[in-house]
């Protein structure tokens, strides 16, 4: 039905800033849950930010509704900030009851020092 790509990894510096795309296409009426999570190596997936607490310190969660596109805004990197990171959707599809759980693929955040 949805198909989430993201995209904006890289290597940067620390310091610098980071923007992270969260494309969804396909059946959508409207994205309600917007999470982005990160997971480092060896160490649990934590929850980055969220719809409900958009702004988190250096992390800014921003959509454009008309591209069905959500971003997280990283600023001041840090080397701990190194991490896969991942979006989450909740969607609620035209002619479908209920909402939808899709994850992104993950994309790679490599800060250093």
């Amino acid at each position: 039905q949805v198909q989430v790509v993201e995209s904006g990894g890289g290597s940067v510096q620390a310091g610098e800033s980071l923007r992270l795309s969260c494309k969804a296409s396909g059946n959508i009426f409207r994205i309600n849950v917007i999470e982005w999570y990160r997971q480092a190596p060896g160490k649990q997936r934590e929850l980055v930010a969220d719809n409900l607490d958009s702004v988190r310190g250096r992390f800014t969660i921003s959509r454009d509704n008309a591209k069905n596109t959500v971003y997280l805004q990283m600023n001041s990197l840090k080397p701990e900030d190194t991490a896969v990171y991942s979006c989450h959707l909740g969607i609620v599809h035209y002619g479908l009851p209920g909402e939808r759980s899709y994850w992104g693929q993950g994309a790679q955040v490599t800060v250093s020092s």
